[in-house]
């Protein structure tokens, strides 16, 4: 009898206190990586220049119970990489396809603060991201595009010459104009090849303006003005051939250049809760509200320069901070099961990502 009350009081004392796990979560724990990934959706959405991030890896984790409260504080480190998604799409970063070792791939880390209870709620971030460095990706891609200065003025051309071919295919109401280029890299196919990606935004000239006068066109002051990202590319080839006028003059005439490009177009966040707005007060728009947003048809500005006084726009918290470094030596993980594992490594040979 005395031994069996023995065990019973060993057996009391080794189960947890509190009902709560003797052990802090690690970097296998679907409860952690769970965290990471909606601290990286806040991280996101908190961004308003660049590329959406995918999530790589949780690198490491300390998990602390917050004192007079049931919630915890996790400080994170988590590997990103940079998906083909722009920030201007507001897509979450689970529908975004992570860049190749084609597409001049950018990796980073970010060392995450969030306060999590019933929900995860970012507190602050610190990112340093960088590109994939050229001779890593020659060495496992000889023939992948590397990547280009953005400021050179074949890659400005590249832009404008996609943006122009946008424009002429467009049936959208408004001309667009080049916002920022993001991203440039180059290749060589029949001849030497550039591509390019680019933000768009809308302009005040309606389809009716004079190609001549199309330079003069200026991004439309509004919070009703369609953005858009966009990819392209031409083919500047060298070849020429001969010609000979009615006078018998003989010309040399420079092949067209081959340009492809696709934009996706997004609608104002103003947009879309004014007409959140309307919908939630059974109203319609007055003869002084007239908007047709819609992509393939009028847009209308007979509206001030502001949405409604019922709308509410999302605004940048600037909880956090992002730079361009290059990659420095990292501190062992102290979480248990840390590092987790990678979802990508791109098949490059002399990089761990």
């Amino acid at each position: 009898m005395r031994m069996s009350v023995y065990l019973l009081v060993v057996c009391l004392a080794l189960l947890p206190q509190g009902g709560e796990a003797s052990d802090p979560p690690g970097c296998m724990s679907p409860d952690a990586v769970r965290v990471a990934e909606e601290a990286l959706e806040q991280i996101n959405q908190d961004r308003k220049i660049g590329y959406i991030w995918s999530l790589n890896r949780l690198y490491d984790l300390s998990h602390t119970p917050e004192q007079g409260k049931d919630g915890s504080l996790y400080k994170l480190t988590i590997d990103v990489m940079e998906t083909k998604c722009h920030i201007t799409s507001g897509k979450p970063w689970k529908q975004c396809e992570v860049r190749n070792i084609g597409n001049v791939p950018v990796y980073g880390e970010c060392q995450v603060s969030a306060y999590v209870h019933t929900q995860v709620k970012l507190q602050s971030y610190s990112c340093t991201i960088r590109e994939v460095p050229a001779t890593a990706v020659v060495d496992t891609c000889p023939d992948c595009p590397t990547a280009e200065n953005l400021n050179e003025p074949i890659v400005k051309e590249t832009a404008n010459l996609c943006l122009q071919r946008f424009n002429e295919e467009s049936r959208l109401a408004n001309y667009f104009t080049l916002e920022n280029i993001t991203k440039a890299s180059s290749q060589w196919v029949v001849g030497p090849s550039y591509f390019v990606e680019f933000t768009i935004v809308e302009t005040g000239c309606s389809r009716e303006t004079d190609v001549s006068e199309l330079s003069r066109c200026t991004p439309m002051d509004c919070q009703f003005a369609h953005r858009g990202f966009c990819s392209g590319s031409h083919v500047a080839r060298e070849d020429q051939f001969e010609i000979r006028n009615p006078g018998g003059k003989r010309d040399l005439i420079q092949d067209k250049k081959p340009v492809e490009v696709k934009c996706e177009i997004y609608e104002p966040q103003a947009s879309s809760v004014e007409a959140q707005a309307h919908a939630k007060a059974g109203s319609v728009h007055t003869e002084h509200q007239q908007h047709n947003h819609t992509h393939l048809h009028p847009h209308e500005h007979l509206h001030s320069d502001s949405p409604s006084p019922d709308i509410t726009l999302s605004v940048s918290q600037n909880l956090g901070t992002v730079a361009n470094q290059p990659a420095s030596p990292r501190a062992s993980p102290a979480g248990s099961s840390c590092p987790g594992p990678r979802r990508y490594n791109l098949g490059l040979r002399n990089l761990r990502l």
